[in-house]
């Protein structure tokens, strides 16, 4: 089932169950989503509706760093919350070593040597590990394995 159908649901068994923190983090998603559909007109795929998601995950985590460090315990648990939520909705993640075979076969595949080559790999890989590694850590596993 797609996750965007999957998220609709979950906001009909929130607001039934009275479960506020989902429903509030599953409709600040649903929006997200819906926004970018509006903005581009165009009914997303399954891999763009996972980035939305990991966009908003990586959102939260700035923002738990941020109440972290104006002492706002509040704030950190009420976000914490909310990725703990939206991580639901992603695909397990890959761990490092699945993560350098992905980056190893995507580099042989468009025959990339040098870091300026790196465009062409992330092209390539982002789609692969859509929704199971954040941008910035596949940036930089490709970035150290075209460094060799």
């Amino acid at each position: 089932m797609e996750t965007k159908v999957k998220l609709e649901q979950a906001l009909k068994t929130a607001m039934k169950a009275g479960d506020d923190v989902t429903k509030r983090t599953v409709r600040m998603a649903l929006a997200a989503i819906r926004q970018v559909e509006i903005d581009k007109r165009v009914s997303l795929d399954e891999t763009a509706v996972l980035g939305i998601l990991q966009k908003e995950i990586k959102t939260r985590r700035e923002s738990v760093e941020e109440a972290s460090q104006a002492n706002r315990a509040d704030i950190v648990a009420a976000t914490q919350a909310e990725i703990k939520v939206l991580e639901a909705y992603l695909p397990a993640a890959l761990n490092a070593d699945e993560l350098n075979a992905l980056v190893q076969a995507a580099i042989a595949e468009v025959g990339a040597t040098v870091p300026a080559d790196m465009g062409k790999v992330m092209k390539v890989l982002m789609p692969r590990v859509a929704g199971r590694a954040p941008g910035d850590l596949v940036s930089a596993a490709v970035h150290s394995l075209l460094q060799g």
